[in-house]
């Protein structure tokens, strides 16, 4: 059987032979996932079952299946979430939501707050934030019940479950508040872009996660009618959009008597989170 060495090599090759890049670090990943820990070995040999896990792991990815998926978790705020065909890979970008709402609650955090995630996917957004938050408690909605599902068992491994319950529900309907603070990543792609995404995410990722309706903005609109409502005194909003929606979402966020207060920049320099409060 291969070392680590050889079988990283080989890796590498047939990515590179499939155009996939950077085969360097995705035939890292995959070893790693393939062998279980993050503390590679080069010498060491691969059993015949451990080379099969990898073999497996590497026709995936050549098929076009996204890395992460392949490994079924992602590293997000340096915790790590499970993922499930239910659910967005966390991405980093999305990050910035969770650096926007700990900015926006600054010595606040450690008070008695209440959290909502609407659209809440691994539950990455809401664990992050509660893992900051040490007296918070939570609430994560999802349409679907296996993202609700995938939400808790990532609440529970990475030590909030305790603060947090998971449910299933269209956005707001039946819900009161008063909640702190309110989260989101909804789905902001126009539904007819979705056919022009990249195949790893037209294939892999969720549609219900995806399609914001006609102009990507369907979820802006009911957020306008029903956050309000729901919004503690002194509470804050914090919202992912997509490249260019900045002024048309402020303006549907207006509508509903909510002030956009300021707007954080992702890695790739793109507006990505915006900040509301009452006007």
């Amino acid at each position: 059987m291969p070392t680590v060495r050889e079988a990283r090599r080989l890796v590498v090759r047939a990515l590179r032979h499939a155009g996939i890049e950077p085969a360097g670090l995705e035939a890292r990943l995959l070893l790693e996932g393939a062998l279980e820990t993050r503390h590679l070995d080069p010498d060491r040999s691969l059993d015949p079952a451990t080379a099969a896990v990898l073999a497996g792991f590497l026709h995936r990815r050549i098929a076009g299946e996204p890395v992460w998926r392949v490994l079924g978790e992602r590293e997000f705020w340096g915790l790590t979430f499970r993922l499930s065909p239910a659910t967005l890979e966390p991405r980093p970008d999305s990050e910035t939501i969770v650096e926007a709402a700990l900015d926006r609650l600054g010595g606040r955090r450690d008070e008695t707050l209440s959290i909502l995630d609407l659209g809440t996917g691994t539950g990455c957004l809401l664990v992050a934030l509660l893992s900051e938050c040490r007296n918070a408690t939570g609430l994560g909605i999802d349409l679907s019940a296996e993202a609700c599902g995938t939400a808790a068992g990532n609440a529970a491994r990475n030590g909030v479950a305790g603060r947090v319950s998971f449910r299933q529900g269209r956005w707001t309907e039946g819900l009161s508040g008063p909640f702190d603070l309110i989260v989101s990543n909804p789905p902001y792609i126009p539904s007819s872009d979705i056919a022009t995404l990249a195949v790893e995410v037209r294939e892999h990722d969720p549609r219900l996660a995806l399609d914001g309706g006609p102009d990507g903005l369907d979820p802006y609109r009911c957020f306008a009618r029903s956050l309000p409502a729901l919004l503690a005194p002194g509470g804050s909003i914090v919202l992912e959009i997509g490249a260019g929606q900045k002024q048309d979402i402020a303006s549907i966020m207006a509508g509903g008597g909510l002030e956009l207060q300021a707007s954080r920049y992702d890695l790739g320099g793109h507006e990505r989170a915006l900040i509301f409060a009452p006007a």
